[in-house]
């Protein structure tokens, strides 16, 4: 297994046109992500990335929204991602869509995402599945400098692993497109769907809906006790 953290610089998309059927992914998220939003409470949500902000949320109840990103237009705030610039615990909902593929330190970018993300808050990620018609297709030598194989793609399983060790519990995850192709669609999901669920680990896209978890720390006081040690105390006479 390839270590997360890259030291090579990679290029991030920042709008859907950059991908491949980028359109068709967009579409895709988008229909997940109106089925999670009227689900979603509180007063601040955080789009990262140019990807996120391109994603509409509008049905969603959570009034300020803040679209962060460098060179997409739709942005209202410009910061690095490795160091935003709000509080701590302070963001109820915060969106990653298919922006741990493209950053060269994908630990560091959920540790920070996990430092302004209030307690019980929901995180969403999306990404790209390597083991799929999609990652297999980042072994030809002529696409690894185009998107979406320019960046490092990492499996469903890996991510809930790291979610796992900064107190996340996944409510969702929901790997899919096996065939990622946009022609004739409605024919690829009707096979997709016939084969059955044993070739979703196989899909080309993950959608994970991951909770925050504070467990506080209580004390446990043990059982038994030392008895105290009797010393004998002079008398003067």
């Amino acid at each position: 297994m390839k270590p997360a953290r890259s030291k090579r610089k990679i290029e991030k998309p920042h709008s859907w046109s950059q991908l491949k059927n980028g359109q068709w992914v967009s579409e895709s998220i988008q229909t997940r992500l109106d089925e999670w939003c009227p689900k979603l409470f509180g007063y601040h949500m955080l789009k990262l990335g140019g990807l996120s902000c391109e994603l509409s949320t509008l049905n969603s109840t959570i009034q300020h929204q803040v679209n962060l990103d460098i060179q997409n237009p739709l942005h209202n705030v410009i910061a690095d991602c490795y160091d935003l610039p709000i509080c701590e615990k302070s963001i109820d909902v915060v969106i990653l869509s298919h922006q741990l593929d493209y950053v060269s330190d994908p630990h560091r970018l959920l540790r920070e995402v996990d430092r302004v993300m209030i307690d019980d808050g929901y995180l969403i990620i999306t990404g790209f599945n390597p083991f799929s018609l999609t990652g297999l297709s980042s072994l030809m030598p002529w696409r690894k400098n185009n998107f979406p194989w320019c960046g490092r793609m990492f499996t469903p399983n890996r991510v809930k692993d790291w979610l796992g060790i900064l107190n996340y519990q996944v409510v969702e995850a929901d790997s899919y497109a096996l065939f990622p192709f946009q022609y004739h669609r409605t024919f690829w999901t009707w096979v997709e769907n016939g084969i059955g669920e044993w070739a979703s680990p196989f899909g080309s896209l993950y959608f994970i809906v991951a909770r925050k978890r504070s467990y506080p720390l209580k004390p446990i006081k043990p059982h038994w006790k030392l008895k105290r040690k009797l010393t004998p105390v002079s008398v003067n006479g």
